[in-house]
């Protein structure tokens, strides 16, 4: 029986996504004693009520409990602003690290915690949790086999609702304000089609350019609607994409990502019912077909069980350090297209 991994839960009163977080550990056989380090004292009693017995100790400070702990793994979920120096913390102290996103300011930040992250032979993995939803690793295998011949092209959008943006809470939150998020819907919630669209593909974007902007008027400094036009590079080939990444809503989310091929296309909807569909001129006659697999497990749990069997070596992690920082390449990119009126080349540079 494998060894099980030791996991530190690093975090502060603007954490994000912790309940989902609790139950990952939780429910995860390979999670062995978890420990919390929460400055603020905020979560530590949540955690304890979640986790029960896995969770053995909390401290106020995250590098006392490096030191005292010495974690196999640090989940780290914090604001963009303060995540890097802890992220740094962390792999110094000879810990793999999960981090929630976007984990900077700049894309320049995550290239410095990347590089020490190489330099130590440690594992950096962004919270980039769709890629290991069902439908996406189907609609990944399909376009790997051939279903749908050579790219095209591909379209997505992911809209979130206005509704949260007006209120005082949200206002006065990290997530609204720039010197704290790094950006907003794109950096927040886009990015995770940004990371889908070349994990889709097996492919890599070479140039953004596009806008971004604050159409709905709340008084926040960040965008709550981004537009961009992508080229990607697949086996030595080049196709074009777009990406409409906004809160507009007053509730829920629209969203898809379509991908078109010299033989088809495949369309994931991940938040519809049917959630994959997809149409074929390979088969005699052409013909469309929904999936209908199983669509769970999704979501946080599978990715960080994933990142834990990596880090027990067991298997390949769901994400590398060059992914996240690729994406958030992307992502910074295109504040920088929107800025100057200029296309971005996006650095391939590891």
């Amino acid at each position: 029986m494998p060894k099980p991994v030791s996991v530190a839960l690093m975090t502060h009163a603007g954490g994000a996504h912790l309940g989902a977080y609790y139950a990952a550990l939780r429910d995860d056989p390979n999670v062995g004693r978890v420990v919390l380090s929460d400055p603020d004292g905020t979560h530590q009693a949540a955690a304890a009520k979640a986790l029960g017995e896995k969770l053995v100790r909390s401290w106020n400070s995250h590098s006392e409990m490096l030191a005292e702990a010495r974690p196999d793994l640090a989940l780290i979920t914090m604001e963009a602003s303060q995540a890097p120096p802890v992220i740094m913390l962390a792999l110094e102290a000879g810990c793999h690290v999960f981090a929630e996103k976007p984990a900077c300011l700049r894309a320049d930040d995550f290239a410095k915690l990347k590089k020490l992250a190489d330099s130590r032979h440690l594992l950096l993995m962004l919270a980039l949790a769709n890629r290991l939803n069902p439908e996406m690793q189907q609609a990944r295998e399909l376009i790997h086999k051939g279903t749908i011949g050579r790219v095209y092209g591909l379209e997505m959008h992911l809209i979130a609702d206005q509704t949260r943006l007006t209120r005082t809470s949200y206002h006065k939150s990290w997530f609204a304000q720039k010197d704290r998020s790094g950006g907003g819907h794109l950096a927040w919630l886009g990015i995770h089609w940004l990371d889908l669209s070349t994990f889709l593909t097996s492919s890599h974007i070479t140039q953004v350019t596009g806008f971004a902007g604050n159409v709905g008027g709340q008084p926040i400094d960040i965008e709550d609607s981004a537009a961009l036009a992508l080229r990607y590079e697949r086996d030595g080939h080049q196709f074009l994409g777009t990406l409409t990444s906004g809160y507009y809503l007053d509730r829920g989310y629209h969203s898809h990502i379509r991908i078109w091929g010299s033989h088809g296309w495949v369309q994931v909807s991940p938040m519809a019912e049917t959630k994959l569909h997809w149409y074929t001129s390979r088969e005699t006659p052409p013909a469309e077909h929904d999936w209908t697999g199983n669509p769970n497990p999704r979501g946080y749990s599978p990715f960080v069980a994933a990142a834990v069997s990596a880090v027990a070596g067991d298997s390949e992690p769901p994400v590398t350090a060059q992914d996240g920082l690729q994406v958030l390449r992307v992502v910074h990119g295109l504040y920088e297209a929107s800025r100057t009126g200029q296309t971005q080349t996006i650095s391939q540079e590891a």
